[in-house]
């Protein structure tokens, strides 16, 4: 999201941490993805709902009229909040309802105390897609419907994953709005830290670490980002040894193979 779109997210998000406490709402994740559903389907609606030229008053009372039936009076709340902001297109208000729908599942999540099996549950969910191009192929066909992807995603997590994990993911996979799969489980991923003031490090090894390691990786990260920092760790078989750890858009390199390049470069430049 960039310009207004970027402000008017960070202000809804704000407000609805506020509303949800520290427990979350029961029921409010699926009925603001519903509501999602509903404006990525129908453009003349989102188009409506997300013109600046229209007077806030008429937006609010034509979301309201449309949905005061259909959603509970928590989700209207959010919504009219949401059609009541300034967006650079329709399409960002349809992510901007998709954010907050997670935001609410993964703070619901961090009241029930299952918070981290949810993180550890999408990053494993991101590794598993990576490493199978008949899955990934599955879930970016466009030809296949958003329903038929996310029984594909339910017959995978098996009932073995928790609620916030089955519904940010089942809906996520079958709205993607032209993005990679990949980008958009790392944004879940994200955001499900975010939910504790805490920052998500991607740590590729060429060989499993210890907790012990893990405690020290993390512990270091931690004061070099000032916030406290997770670890996902995977294994990846093309480092020849050392660590590669990617924080947002930072990456720290401390391979085996970066650094012979290093050396290499040096001979080649002496």
């Amino acid at each position: 999201m960039l310009g207004a779109s970027r402000g008017s997210m960070a202000a809804i998000s704000h407000s609805l941490d506020a509303r949800l406490g520290a427990s979350g709402v029961e029921g409010l994740s699926d009925e603001l993805f519903a509501v999602a559903g509903l404006l990525s389907s129908d453009k003349p609606l989102r188009n409506a709902l997300a013109d600046g030229g229209q007077p806030v008053a008429a937006r609010q009372g034509m979301v309201t009229q449309l949905l005061s039936d259909r959603i509970g009076s928590g989700a209207l709340e959010v919504i009219v909040e949401a059609v009541a902001c300034r967006w650079s297109s329709d399409m960002d208000l349809v992510l901007a309802v998709e954010r907050l729908a997670a935001q609410s599942a993964f703070a619901l999540a961090a009241g029930q105390g299952n918070l981290d099996a949810t993180e550890e549950e999408l990053f494993r969910f991101g590794r598993a897609v990576d490493s199978s191009a008949q899955l990934q192929m599955a879930l970016t066909d466009s030809a296949q419907s958003a329903q038929t992807k996310s029984a594909i995603v339910h017959d995978l997590l098996n009932g073995r994953a928790t609620q916030a994990t089955s519904s940010v993911l089942q809906y996520s996979v079958g709205h993607l709005h032209g993005r990679r799969i990949d980008s958009v489980v790392d944004e879940l991923c994200n955001l499900a830290a975010a939910q504790r003031d805490r920052v998500v490090a991607e740590v590729r090894v060429a060989a499993p670490i210890d907790d012990a390691q893990a405690q020290r990786l993390a512990a270091a990260l931690s004061e070099l980002k000032g916030r406290q920092v997770r670890l996902n760790v995977a294994v990846d078989p093309t480092i020849l040894g050392g660590v590669l750890v990617t924080v947002g858009d930072e990456v720290i390199d401390g391979t085996i193979a970066s650094r012979l390049e290093e050396a290499r470069r040096a001979v080649i430049g002496s």
